[in-house]
């Protein structure tokens, strides 16, 4: 059985309990100054709301882990099958007054599943640039192939060799066609070879292996 939320409010990200040393200390600092109180708690107010559409995007796994109130869940899941704009507006609101009503504990839980996800979809970043690096410093240069293979040695050679022939093949039009990319100022045609030797860079790095969006896009319609 959960406990009864602890009455209360936010001052830059710490909830103050009512009836607190800091409460008293708080509301003497402000009496006299109502407009400031009012300010301070409207700031608040609307980042907790913030946290709540950014919980809108936290991967499944990560979601259930912060141990979300039901009510809370079920107004964020409605949230996301609202399409019109003043519907969705009006549900965020309704979000954010669950949000400022959650323990102290569940906000910081909240904010720190999204912050590992940030971290988690930086570093998978990171991982794309450097297999990319690779691929196209291996299709530039053949002496960039012994020192991949000093850090990978367990790269099937002969397989990684024809991946990059092929690569560069696929990206030196004949003739005319080569007339007209050039006249037309186009990126050199890539192929499949080029999407296989990304994948298999990407699998030695620790990555899984499934091309990038930026990959796909610059190689269809050349099956």
């Amino acid at each position: 059985m959960s406990r009864k939320p602890k009455k209360g409010y936010f001052v830059r990200g710490q909830f103050v309990a009512e009836g607190s040393e800091m409460d008293i200390q708080l509301k003497a600092e402000l009496k006299g100054t109502p407009d400031a109180s009012r300010t301070d708690l409207k700031r608040e107010s609307d980042e907790l709301q913030e946290l709540g559409k950014e919980l809108l995007s936290l991967r499944a796994d990560l979601f259930e882990a912060v141990g979300l109130p039901d009510k809370l869940v079920d107004a964020l899941a409605e949230a996301k099958r609202i399409t019109n704009f003043e519907g969705k507006r009006r549900q965020m609101q309704y979000v954010g007054k669950i949000m400022r009503k959650l323990e102290p504990e569940l906000v910081q839980a909240a904010r720190q599943a999204l912050e590992e996800q940030h971290k988690g979809s930086a570093t998978e970043k990171m991982q794309l640039h450097l297999a990319e690096h690779w691929r196209d410093r291996l299709i530039a240069d053949d002496d960039a192939l012994a020192p991949w293979m000093a850090e990978h040695p367990t790269t099937d050679t002969q397989q990684l060799r024809a991946l990059i022939r092929q690569a560069r093949k696929d990206a030196q039009p004949a003739g005319k066609e080569a007339n007209v990319q050039v006249s037309q100022g186009l990126a050199p045609r890539k192929g499949r070879a080029y999407r296989e030797l990304f994948q298999l860079v990407r699998e030695h790095l620790g990555g899984t292996g499934a091309d990038d969006a930026s990959d796909i896009d610059e190689d269809h319609g050349d099956e």
